[in-house]
């Protein structure tokens, strides 16, 4: 991969990494819900789930996309009705201290699975292995590329979650806090529409 090409592939995995979308809605959400720290688990099943997802389409499973377009509609309503679950989950959660203990962060698993059934995880990899894996040089190409997205993406997601962490304070009231979990839902369903065009 020639350094100009690296370049551009870290700038697309940096841009659609860091942009708003279910991952980072749910991140921002957990940080003032449960901390940085608890949410670790979550920032790493999202850069695993990405990096599996990547593989699985640079292997060919993408290609499914484009023989059997019906598939494309059945994950993006799979994905829309878990992500509108998931919207309503966060907009009625009380955060940690006021759910008697049942609240808790997303799992590591969870997060990783989760990007299996995000239409945005699965725009980013059909994006990033049709543009940047190089056919004559599969492997170390497709290395690169989970790679640069490996870093860039953690790179980009902390910072939802570190926000999340330092709005706790002034989300500590109990008013507050309900109105943001209420926000961050209704931003998640939103976050659902551009995908379903």
């Amino acid at each position: 991969m020639t350094p100009d090409t690296l370049i551009a592939l870290i700038i697309f995995a940096f841009v659609t990494s860091v942009t708003p979308g279910p991952n980072n809605m749910m991140l921002l959400a957990s940080g003032v819900n449960f901390g940085l720290r608890a949410t670790w688990p979550h920032i790493f099943g999202i850069a695993f789930g990405v990096s599996t997802l990547l593989l699985s389409t640079a292997l060919g499973l993408g290609a499914l996309f484009t023989l059997y377009p019906p598939l494309n509609t059945a994950l993006k309503i799979i994905g829309a009705g878990y992500m509108l679950w998931l919207a309503w989950k966060i907009a009625t959660s009380g955060g940690a201290s006021t759910s008697g203990g049942r609240a808790r962060p997303m799992r590591f698993f969870e997060a990783l699975a989760f990007q299996w059934i995000n239409p945005k995880a699965w725009m980013m990899a059909l994006g990033a292995v049709a543009g940047y894996l190089n056919p004559a040089k599969p492997v170390a190409s497709g290395a690169v590329l989970i790679g640069a997205f490996w870093i860039t993406g953690i790179i980009s997601i902390i910072p939802w979650a570190a926000f999340g962490q330092v709005m706790r304070r002034f989300l500590d009231d109990a008013t507050r806090l309900k109105w943001f979990n209420i926000t961050m839902g209704v931003a998640l369903a939103a976050s659902i529409w551009p995908m379903l065009r």
